[in-house]
């Protein structure tokens, strides 16, 4: 194997450089290394797999060792780490065994796989003074052709890290201003003409349209599929006659996406006309009044023939051409309800930014397809509740993870839910446009009335003010779980709830990738409540005599193999390396997991708007796991911090728990409440910090994302309590955490209405929130866990939400809890 590093002494000192010279000697093409490589992860790049396997994608690491940096493929049997978010840019990890890969279809071409790592660990303190990765030399060998694509060359460009449908990469060019064009108009096409052209070998003279709205990306790439860029984007174009569907397909789509903006003028040649697909989501378009012709569509190709494609500057674009405007519906917060399942346009303040969170497409073709959300709160000024928004990744990932309280937002195409009658939010659609702070100067909608009178509003706010009422992240659920609990045999139905088996949780559990949410129902009894305070004392864990045994196993086994808390083993090159580890050991990776078992201890599966424009300290500790296989248990709790529960303030057990605990086989346990499941108060000095911990882990490692600590001030969390629900069959039980509302700052306060109740625990539970006296009394913890008792015996349905938060940390709350008069029993068949 023959291979350089740009200059003969690129490599000198350079550890990865001396690994890749053995690599290169080795007979085998493979090597295993005696004393672990210690590198740094600088960028982790995802791309479609060649063939079709159980890993739907490949991926390709970049690491340094600071003097050299080197591109490798990742072997699929340690794809799952970067899944479930340990593996990820920042971190460092120690390599034990390299190869060699060939690519036998092409001459002369091969890559570098990494086969096995030992551990992942933190990034070592001396890649803190890297300025630039990018200056870094880069390694390369002879035989390879130098590209920034992926290592399988029969693949022409990366993938979005954690979605398929946003832009990523240098092949995605940037939008720049059109050039100036001198334009022939007297010959074109009507789009009422164009029907005429669909089985005619005659081609339509140009057309001269404007674009009224755009749709995210829709990636249809499969394994096997001979399609370079097997990309789709929607637009809704329009012109005097009418408004019409034109598709950009494929490599067009990394070319003109970013160019061809709501509002652009268009000079098209070339085109073809097809019969419209009908099955797909349109715009509402309601107050322009033109034709729309959907039996046809016009598709615009990077071949066969060549769409030629030219951007009007918005100075070129002449009044008599007659182009309808971009037509826009804003809706103000107290119209809302009024407007249920239609389409609207929104521009309010943010007060709320939610974590951004992933769940699973229920697509049942093709490759897994994940889709990226957050739920945002913004004001208006007309009504004193807030638009309570889900919105959906629109392609604009410099727009959507920039999203922060105090920007001015707006969001076009919005979908207004209402559920059950009350609940209304707004969820975005195919086609909806974010706009924030920024972002504003020059947009259509500049000089609509609803946008010209909120920016009245805002200049009688005070930021002092406002910035009160500002938060950030933390558990998040909206709507509300209706009052009773009805099963349903409908499948695939957007808002099912499935009802499993308790002892079913532990492979959910083990699918979840990460950032992924995912809500299920469990149905069994209550027989345990613990209350915890928060923020946790510095008192060692531990609530029974069983769990201050296993803490004094874990203080003499941590002192026997120091190694141990300082880095994640996760050694895939031996299938027999968990017979390594000695019986004490396993118990002792258990315990800390919090994941018991009665009959062993199991490994398992792995301004104004036109004059605008001019994590903790915990979080990022060394993770823990056992030695080449993940414990599932871990992946409930897997952050130092918690570990396990703290000392209860205060502990109820039902009559029957004693007697049954002895025979129950798993018991998943979540441990305390982790910091990421609280909202926090937003401050501007931490507005980066808090939006990398608010956003999905980057594909890039850059200094500037190195994390960085910053005071969590909770927005309103004194306490919490954890609920121990055994299954019907006495044989599995769950800990899930309730977080109750306590006060009307609150962000899951919003759009809720704060009803009476008696301030029962098991009101509480069924509510969501502790009911607060006018006079602001509140119950304190003593008085509800008083109530406990009021459980014993009583059939529940609990809703849990469940969310892989990263580094192995499960959040696991109750968002619902049904009794036995709030169940529908089902019809017998």
């Amino acid at each position: 194997m023959a291979g350089s590093a740009g200059r003969s002494d690129s490599g000198s000192g350079s550890i990865l450089h001396a690994a890749l010279q053995q690599l290169s000697g080795a007979l085998n093409l493979s090597l295993t290394l005696e004393c672990p490589l210690s590198v740094a992860v600088i960028a982790v790049d995802r791309y479609l797999s060649l063939h079709p396997t159980p890993e739907s994608y490949s991926y390709d690491l970049t690491v340094t060792d600071g003097r050299l940096r080197v591109k490798f493929q990742l072997a699929e049997s340690l794809i799952r780490w970067v899944k479930n978010g340990s593996l990820r840019c920042g971190v460092g990890v120690r390599l034990c065994r390299l190869s060699v890969v060939h690519d036998e279809t092409r001459l002369g071409h091969s890559y570098l796989r990494i086969d096995g790592i030992h551990s992942i660990t933190e990034m070592s303190e001396m890649f803190d003074n890297i300025k630039d990765v990018d200056n870094i030399p880069q390694w390369f060998r002879d035989d390879v052709i130098r590209t920034n694509g992926p290592l399988q060359l029969t693949r022409k460009h990366y993938l979005s890290l954690w979605i398929n449908d946003d832009p990523h990469g240098s092949v995605w060019i940037a939008n720049s201003p059109p050039p100036h064009v001198v334009l022939d108009v007297s010959n074109i096409t009507l789009l009422g003409d164009l029907e005429a052209f669909l089985h005619s070998s005659k081609r339509p003279l140009p057309l001269l349209v404007r674009i009224l709205h755009r749709s995210r990306i829709r990636y249809y790439g499969k394994p096997g599929q001979n399609i370079d860029f097997p990309f789709q984007v929607y637009y809704e174009v329009a012109d005097q006659s009418g408004i019409m569907s034109m598709v950009l397909w494929n490599e067009l789509c990394p070319e003109w996406f970013h160019r061809l903006t709501v509002g652009s003028v268009l000079y098209l040649q070339q085109f073809a006309v097809k019969p419209s697909y009908q099955k797909r989501s349109r715009p509402q378009i309601s107050n322009l009044s033109l034709m729309t012709f959907r039996s046809i569509e016009i598709s615009l190709n990077p071949r066969s023939p060549a769409t030629v494609v030219t951007v009007v500057p918005p100075k070129c674009v002449q009044p008599q051409w007659d182009l309808p405007d971009v037509p826009y519906n804003f809706t103000s917060r107290s119209e809302v309800e009024a407007n249920s399942n239609h389409a609207c346009d929104i521009i309010g303040l943010v007060t709320y930014v939610g974590r951004l969170e992933r769940i699973r497409s229920k697509e049942k073709s093709g490759p897994e397809k994940y889709w990226a959300y957050r739920w945002v709160h913004a004001v208006d000024g007309t009504s004193d509740s807030p638009f309570i928004l889900e919105i959906f990744s629109s392609s604009q990932p410099e727009i959507f993870s920039n999203i922060c309280p105090m920007t001015y937002l707006v969001c076009t195409q919005m979908r207004v839910c209402q559920e059950a009658g009350r609940f209304v939010y707004l969820t975005s659609s195919a086609e909806t446009q974010l706009f924030i702070t920024g972002c504003h100067k020059k947009q259509p909608y500049v000089n609509e009335p609803k946008v010209k009178a909120f920016i009245q509003w805002t200049k009688t706010l005070k930021d002092s003010v406002m910035l009160q009422k500002t938060a950030v992240g933390g558990h998040y659920s909206y709507p509300p779980a209706p009052p009773t609990f009805t099963p349903t045999t409908k499948t695939n139905t957007a808002n099912e709830t499935s009802i499993i088996a308790v002892a079913e949780l532990k492979g959910e559990l083990e699918s979840m990738q990460y950032r992924e949410h995912k809500r299920v129902a469990i149905q069994g009894y209550v027989v345990a409540v613990q209350y915890h305070s928060w923020p946790p004392g510095d008192q060692q864990p531990g609530v029974n005599a069983a769990q201050e045994t296993s803490q004094s196993h874990q203080q003499q086994e941590v002192s026997n193999a120091g190694s141990f808390r300082h880095h994640i083993t996760i050694d895939s090159t031996s299938t027999d390396s968990d017979s390594a580890i000695p019986p004490k050991r396993k118990r002792l990776l258990s315990s800390q997991a919090g994941f018991t078992s009665h009959v062993e201890e199991e490994p398992g599966n792995e301004a104004e708007l036109e004059e605008e424009e001019s994590e903790s300290e915990d979080e990022h500790m060394p993770i823990r796991h056992s030695a080449a296989r993940e414990v599932i248990d871990q992946r409930l709790h897997g952050s130092p911090y918690a570990q396990a529960a703290s000392q209860p303030a205060a502990l109820w057990e039902s009559s029957i728990w004693p007697l049954v605990k002895q025979n129950v086989t798993d018991h998943f346990c979540c441990g305390r409440l982790d910091e990421g499941s609280i909202a926090e108060k937003f401050h501007f000095d931490d507005r980066e910090v808090l939006l990398q911990h608010l956003n999905l882990c980057p594909a890039k490692w850059t200094p500037d994302l190195t994390p960085q600590t910053h005071t969590h001030t909770p927005v309103a969390c004194t306490g919490y309590f954890i609920l121990t629900i055994l299954g019907l069959n006495q044989k599995a039980a769950v800990d899930i955490l309730f977080l109750p509302v306590v006060t009307l700052d609150d962000p899951r306060a919003a759009g809720v209405p704060h009803s009476h109740h008696d301030n029962s625990l098991l009101s509480c539970l069924t509510t969501g929130h502790v009911y607060v006296e006018p006079d602001g009394t509140c119950p304190d913890p003593g008085s509800l866990m008083s109530s406990a008792p009021q459980m014993e015996s009583e059939r529940v349905v609990c809703i849990i939400d469940l969310c892989l938060l990263g580094e192995n940390r499960i959040e696991t709350i109750c968002s619902k809890l049904y009794r036995t008069a709030d169940i529908c029993q089902p019809e017998s068949t």
